[in-house]
C-alpha cells in the first residue's frame, strides 16, 4: 500500500537529515505548518509538494512520487527512449557519441544500465563473459566483475572505491531499490588487492585515471560525465554520458589507429 504523503515527506525530511525547523526554514514555511502535513492534519497544496521536493533535493522520479501519495498527477512526463517523442533526445545522444569516437563513451539510465555506446566501447568488452555483455549491460557490474574488465584494470583498486563511493551517493540520493540491490551485489564480489581510497573521502570527485591493459598496451583514460540541462522527463533526467579522453598522447595514439584499422560494426553494447 502506497505510503501517505505526510510519511513520504517525512521519511526523505530524515533522509536528508533535517529537522522539522531546518526543513521548514529552508522552504520559508512554518515548522507548524509542516509537521500539520507530516501528521496528515493539513493537505499539502501541489506547489508546495513542488516546494518541499526542491528544498528535500528530490529527482524528478521522487518529485512525482510524492505528487501521486498527495493526490496530484504528476508533474514531469516519464517517456521511454524508444517512442517517437524521444527521437530528438536520441538523435542527440548518437551524435554526441559518434563525435566522440574515437574515444569510448556510452550512455547509462538510473541504474547504470547502458542504453546506448560508440564503438569505443569494444576496449571494455574485450575478454569480458558473454553473460556480462548480454542487453542491458550494467556498467558498474562490467567493470567490477572477476569476469569482466577488473583483470585488465591496473589501478583496480583507487578504480573501485571511486565506483562504489559514487554508487553509495546515489543509493543515498534516490534509495532506489534497484540501486541498493546492484551495490549489495558488487559488495559481495573479491575486495580489491590492496587498499584504494581512504573511507569517505572525497577523492572519488576528483580526476582519477582509468588504467586499463589492452592487448599488450596500457591505456590511460579519464572519465567525464554529462546530463541534459534543465530536463522535464524523468527518463532524460537519468541519462548520464560517460566520455572517455586520453589522459596522455600515447593513449590517444593508439585510440586514433585502433579506430583507423577497425571494421564497421554495430553498437558493442546495443542501442536504442
Amino acid at each position: 500500500m502506497p505510503r501517505p504523503v505526510g510519511e513520504l515527506m517525512r521519511w526523505w525530511r530524515e533522509q536528508r537529515g533535517y529537522s522539522q525547523l531546518a526543513l521548514a526554514t529552508r522552504a520559508d514555511i512554518s515548522a507548524r505548518h509542516l509537521s500539520f502535513m507530516e501528521t496528515g492534519r493539513s493537505k499539502p497544496s501541489r506547489g508546495m509538494v513542488l516546494r518541499l521536493g526542491l528544498h528535500l533535493d528530490l529527482a524528478l522520479r521522487e518529485k512525482n512520487q510524492l505528487l501521486l501519495a498527495a493526490g496530484y498527477a504528476p508533474a514531469y512526463t516519464d517517456s521511454p527512449l524508444d517512442v517517437a517523442e524521444m527521437l530528438p533526445v536520441r538523435g542527440a545522444l548518437r551524435q554526441i557519441l559518434k563525435g566522440h569516437e574515437p574515444f569510448p563513451a556510452l550512455v547509462v539510465d538510473r541504474n547504470w544500465n547502458i542504453v546506448l555506446s560508440n564503438s569505443g566501447f569494444a576496449l571494455f568488452a574485450e575478454d569480458a563473459a558473454p553473460e556480462l555483455l548480454r542487453p542491458p549491460v550494467n556498467a558498474l557490474r562490467l567493470a567490477m566483475h572477476p569476469d569482466g574488465m577488473r583483470p585488465r584494470i591496473l589501478n583496480f583498486p583507487g578504480w573501485h572505491d571511486q565506483l562504489l563511493l559514487r554508487l553509495q551517493r546515489r543509493v543515498e540520493l534516490t534509495a532506489e531499490p534497484g540501486l541498493t540491490e546492484l551495490l549489495r551485489e558488487l559488495r559481495t564480489y573479491p575486495a580489491a588487492d590492496e587498499p584504494g581510497l581512504p573511507s569517505g573521502t572525497d577523492d572519488a570527485d576528483l580526476t582519477l585515471p582509468l588504467r586499463l591493459r589492452y592487448r599488450d598496451a596500457e591505456l590511460s583514460l579519464i572519465c567525464t560525465i554529462a546530463t541534459f540541462g534543465m530536463p522535464l522527463d524523468v527518463t532524460v533526467a537519468e541519462l548520464a554520458v560517460e566520455a572517455f579522453l586520453p589522459a596522455d598522447a600515447a593513449t590517444g595514439e593508439l585510440l586514433n589507429r585502433l579506430h583507423a584499422e577497425a571494421p564497421t560494426g554495430s553498437d558493442p553494447a546495443g542501442a536504442v
